[in-house]
């Protein structure tokens, strides 16, 4: 059944910790049982070790747990935070003994094979007692899973280690109790040479040591690496603040922070961190959002001011009413947007699982053909063996498995330390294509918040006085205009007889004089993009202010990177023309679309896609959010509304545009480290095996090559770590 047939009924989800995938191919099994069940949509990340399942009303985590269980694999529900609670659980700890243990077993075993020197008498059963407990204990992991999968008529890239090594021990038990190689004085020589042998008379047991440790070595550095990748994320998720002091009764209490709830006044002294998201009741002060926003500037607060949690108070002391608590905080979302973003897969990687659902059953017959090759052309089945074996080792495509997964985890957690939130990962494709950025601009390019852009007294008065008067009048009102005049002003005269004309102005008395603020006669002509006031003492104007939504500074170094990747930008607002068209001139923006309604901004992004265009929109309001949703790339400013932002493709939590830049560069560099990944991973055996199917590569050699591929893709997944 379709799952799309079913989708829109899917009415819970869950994410599953899953136990026993050794390799991409058990992830592919156990997403294949799942959605094989009626109403059920699941995900399976090999590299999270997770899998994230939507499910109808008639299906029970318990059959999801059942199913998993039944491919032969563990699962377990999600832990409460009661359990979850405690020291945390070294998971790679049971690998790392197997390694180690190995290791120290193998050494000799490969030892004694290498150097003819050490090959005293009967050596090569001391190499048997060392490396049977290698490749039954140590490689135990590879032959369970290849049971399980052989039990199910399925294979994976442990059914090509088990058969590997298994072949090699069970040639070399055979030469030495029923063959030659048993003899005492028996020595063979040992070669990295790339060339053919026969193998007669020799035995493998460094081989089927060597390559069970090598992988098991590769599979301890993915398991860390993938740690590793998810660093970024746990750091995430301990920004927060772990106590707060709460005003109850105006007495301060310090109480664990999960204990806060919504309306609750608590303190934040210098230094301390902001327990959760509010609002300032009292106090001013600097807060450093840098960890959680990437910004280098502290930002000024004071009553009234929105803080968020996890940032640092750098300056005085504050009390903050909480208005959001635990997974409702803007870190939380941050946190759960990046892990859902780690569960999705590209339509890259869906290609490579495609590719590594068929490659073991490939493999299988072209190790099969090898050794019907050799055997048929008389080299005799040492040599026959020998190539077989190293088909199988060489083939193993961990490192297919692992190009997306590694790199998609580090990329999006490099973002959420920069401040960037890429919320899946079929983004990373449309930022590959974007080439027209569509910006709005109140709050997006500007700032949002009208400022004194000008003030032009008459004779016989100084800017300073015309500014104190009409501060004085304009501190009584809530208007914008308002709050600009008072905040250019700075101190004021008290104000009394208060009159508010909604739409014409203000007046009161200052000072004895009757003082008026009203809008100018002309207060926006076609050209201009300020608006101004008139202010009148004594029944006389004394001068004008203008004030005008300003450019933020960073907005010009924002437009200079987007041009420099190949975007051309568009102003898109639903201000007044004169307006738009001084922000674009000033910024370099050529194409303007003004005065335009909010279900209109989706038609403008309509219009442009029709062109031929692949459009990004930048935006921050409420009347943002369906141009965002229209378009191919949604970028949401993170100082603007939920909607805005739960519409959009990449967030960045601050209101500093040029992280919509830095959002983009990332999603591409990603999306370049996964190609790049792919690319070695499908190489690699495009190269080795034909050269492991001519008999060219030992064994040992074999699984050297193939656990350092995927070593390699995922150090090159934390080259991302390093993303400026």
């Amino acid at each position: 059944m379709p799952t799309d047939l079913f989708a829109s009924d899917l009415a819970h989800s869950i994410e599953l910790e899953i136990g026993g995938m050794t390799c991409a191919s058990c992830a592919n099994r156990i997403e294949r049982k799942l959605n094989k069940l009626d109403g059920v949509t699941a995900s399976v990340n090999y590299a999270t070790e997770k899998a994230r399942v939507e499910y109808a009303a008639g299906v029970t985590p318990e059959q999801l747990v059942d199913t998993v269980a039944a491919a032969g694999y563990t699962a377990s529900l999600p832990q409460t935070e009661a359990t979850a609670a405690g020291e945390p659980v070294d998971r790679d700890a049971p690998l790392r003994q197997r390694l180690i243990v190995s290791a120290v077993l193998t050494v000799p075993v490969v030892a004694m094979a290498m150097v003819p020197a050490l090959q005293f008498t009967n050596w090569q059963w001391l190499s048997l007692a060392l490396a049977a407990p290698v490749v039954t204990w140590g490689g135990w992991p590879f032959h369970r899973a290849a049971w399980l999968n052989l039990r199910h008529a399925t294979s994976t890239m442990d059914t090509l280690v088990s058969l590997g090594t298994l072949a090699a021990f069970g040639w070399s038990v055979y030469a030495l109790f029923w063959g030659t190689a048993g003899t005492p004085g028996m020595t063979h020589p040992f070669s990295f040479a790339i060339e053919r042998t026969d193998g007669s008379g020799d035995i493998y047991l460094e081989a089927a040591a060597g390559v069970t440790t090598l992988i098991l070595a590769g599979r301890y550095a993915e398991a860390r690496s993938k740690r590793r990748a998810g660093a970024a994320l746990r750091a995430l998720l301990e920004l927060g603040a772990k106590s707060v002091s709460v005003l109850r009764g105006g007495v301060e209490t310090s109480i664990p922070v999960d204990q806060l709830a919504v309306g609750d006044l608590f303190v934040v002294r210098p230094g301390e961190k902001v327990a959760t998201d509010g609002v300032v009741e009292s106090g001013t002060s600097a807060v450093d959002a840098s960890m959680l926003t990437g910004e280098s500037v502290p930002v000024d607060v004071g009553p009234g001011y929105a803080v968020v949690g996890a940032t640092v108070n750098a300056g005085g002391r504050l009390v903050v009413r909480a208005t959001r608590v635990g997974s409702d905080t803007q870190l939380a979302q941050m946190a759960r947007l990046v892990e859902e973003a780690q569960h999705g897969k590209a339509e890259v990687q869906r290609l490579a699982d495609r590719v590594s659902g068929v490659f073991v059953p490939i493999v299988i017959g072209l190790a099969a053909a090898t050794l019907g090759f050799w055997i048929g052309a008389g080299w005799g089945a040492a040599a026959a063996v020998t190539a077989a074996v190293s088909v199988l080792v060489i083939a193993c495509p961990c490192a297919l498995g692992l190009a997306t997964p590694t790199a998609l985890m580090v990329g999006t957690g490099r973002g959420a330390q920069l401040g960037v939130v890429i919320k899946g990962p079929e983004v990373l494709e449309s930022t590959r294509r974007v080439d027209t950025v569509v910006l709005d601009k109140t709050g997006t390019v500007t700032t949002g918040v009208m400022a004194v852009t000008g003030v032009r007294p008459a004779d016989g008065v100084s800017a300073e006085e015309l500014l104190r008067m009409a501060a004085a009048v304009e501190a009584a009102s809530e208007h914008p205009i308002a709050r600009a005049i008072v905040a250019a002003a700075g101190d004021a005269p008290p104000v009394t007889d208060f009159v508010a004309t909604p739409g014409i102005g203000v007046e009161g008395t200052v000072e004895g004089r009757r003082v008026t603020v009203s809008r100018a006669v002309s207060t926006r002509s076609a050209d201009s993009s300020d608006t101004a006031v008139d202010v009148v003492w004594d029944d006389r104007r004394r001068g004008t202010i203008s004030v005008a939504d300003e450019i933020k500074p960073t907005s010009y170094d924002a437009l200079r990177e987007l041009s420099s990747l190949g975007l051309r930008p568009v102003l898109l607002t639903g201000d007044a023309r004169g307006v738009a068209e001084k922000v674009a001139a000033d910024l370099g923006i050529a194409e303007v679309h003004a005065e335009v309604l909010p279900a209109d901004k989706v038609d403008v992004v309509k219009r442009l896609q029709d062109e031929g265009r692949v459009v990004a929109m930048v935006g921050d309001g409420v009347n943002d959010a369906a141009a965002l949703a229209t378009a191919d790339l949604g970028i949401a400013m993170g100082t603007g509304t939920d909607v805005a932002i739960e519409a959009s493709d990449l967030t960045v939590t601050s209101g500093d545009l040029r992280k919509a830049a830095t959002a983009i560069r990332l999603s591409r560099r990603t999306l370049a480290v996964i190609k790049g990944n792919l690319f070695w991973a499908f190489a690699y055996n495009v190269a080795a095996i034909p050269l492991a199917m001519a008999g060219l590569l030992q064994p040992m050699i074999a699984g050297a090559a193939m656990a350092f591929s995927s070593v390699f893709v995922v150090g090159n997944s934390l080259r991302l770590r390093r993303f400026q």
